[in-house]
């Protein structure tokens, strides 16, 4: 049966190459690859196809062709390369892959760091947006960058959300007599002009200012800024927590987002889901900004705009949160229900009659299970002579599974 092979070169080029692979090239009579990597073989009799950035022709020919066919690859070609794109369009038993030591081990090894906890993170026409999503998610990142999405780019997205907390180690064209890496902050590195061929390693100083806080259910009121105090309250938001049932990967809406206390804690449970904190009110979200940072979130993204109208591009949700409606109620549940997962669930929190007979109009009328809890606090006042409670308006909870 014909074999095409796939063959990483390692980052010293031809000298990287394994016994097994050198002997694979020589019996090729087709040999495909960049300029670069093909050059690492003078000497080769046979046909030479040189693969351009879009594949042109690649699959087609590797099709035809009834010989022996080799394709060189950078590093692992199944490490955001090549290999993806041949494991979609040809059969795979007719690919053997042989994969090398990739551009991002070597980094790591250059400064002396462990990796198998990190995240690896590929910007190639992939976007900037998303990509700074999945850093601030984890403490360590290896970022292959492009053209457009630079290091300084990236260094800049991360600013831009507070994120300063990294050590930044720039490795540029590794493995030829240029190579050289840089160790910044990411303050720096915003400022600073990348070789086109890096890779860069991004670890999280645990010293920093924005680690202060330890993730814990039930943060005080008080460590929150707020507007007037509205706020849902701690012992109301560790029920609310509790009745959303979030699970690692969830995606979650919190509407009517305050001071943002509810997607701080859930962030700590989501620790690879997506939330949304949905505010209109311009000086919500001021404190909202401050909270996010000061409590190092890291899966949490602002929404600006009157729901329901500023939900329709976020990702459907598996849980729904509403703090706040801003006298839209029955349109924001109307559009939560159109896109809410099956079996997915709303809390609700209310303080009023009104809401709370609506709501459960709303979720009676849509066949939703309902569940009411009414949550009563009262606290001991502090520094007073006499252990008195004051208490706080009830609060109703409801929580809606869909059906």
């Amino acid at each position: 049966m014909k074999t095409i092979h796939v063959i990483g070169a390692g980052i010293d080029g031809q000298e990287a190459f394994g016994t097994q692979a050198l002997e694979r090239i020589r019996e090729a009579d087709l040999l495909c690859g960049g300029e670069r990597l093909l050059a690492l073989f003078p000497d080769f009799a046979g046909e030479r196809l040189v693969i351009d950035r879009k594949l042109s022709g690649l699959v087609e020919i590797l099709h035809r062709h009834q010989g022996r066919c080799v394709v060189l690859a950078s590093g692992d070609p199944l490490f955001f390369g090549i290999g993806r794109y041949l494991l979609r369009n040809l059969p795979d038993n007719l690919l053997e892959f042989l994969p090398n030591v990739t551009s991002v081990q070597y980094a790591f090894a250059k400064i002396r760091e462990p990796w198998d906890d990190a995240v690896f993170i590929s910007v190639h026409g992939r976007g900037l947006q998303k990509a700074v999503d999945r850093i601030v998610a984890n403490d360590k990142a290896a970022i292959l960058t492009d053209a457009v999405n630079t290091p300084a780019a990236i260094a800049k997205a991360l600013l831009e959300r507070g994120r300063s907390g990294y050590r930044a180690y720039l490795c540029e064209d590794l493995g030829t007599e240029a190579e050289r890496i840089r160790i910044t902050s990411i303050a720096e590195l915003a400022k600073t002009e990348a070789a086109p061929l890096n890779v860069l390693l991004l670890v999280r100083e645990f010293d920093n200012e924005d680690q202060a806080y330890v993730p814990t259910l039930g943060i005080p009121d008080d460590e929150f800024a707020t507007v007037k105090k509205l706020i849902t309250k701690e012992e109301v938001r560790v029920v609310t927590l509790a009745k959303l049932k979030l699970r690692h990967d969830m995606c979650l809406w919190d509407i009517g987002a305050g001071s943002g206390s509810i997607s701080i804690e859930a962030d700590h449970l989501l620790p690879n889901g997506l939330i949304f904190a949905v505010e209109r009110n311009e000086e919500c979200r001021r404190f909202i900004k401050q909270n996010l940072q000061k409590f190092n979130t890291r899966n949490v993204q602002l929404v600006e705009g009157d729901a329901p109208a500023c939900l329709e591009n976020l990702p459907d949700p598996d849980r729904v949160f509403i703090g706040g409606s801003g006298g839209h109620l029955w349109d924001i549940l109307d559009l939560v229900d159109q896109r809410l997962t099956s079996g997915g669930r709303i809390v609700l929190n209310a303080i009023t009659l009104d809401t709370l007979t609506s709501a459960s109009e709303f979720f009676g009328n849509a066949g939703y299970e309902l569940e009411v809890v009414t949550v009563n606090i009262s606290r001991t006042r502090p520094l007073t002579s006499y252990k008195m409670f004051e208490a706080y308006n009830p609060v109703y909870i409801l929580t809606a599974v869909k059906g």
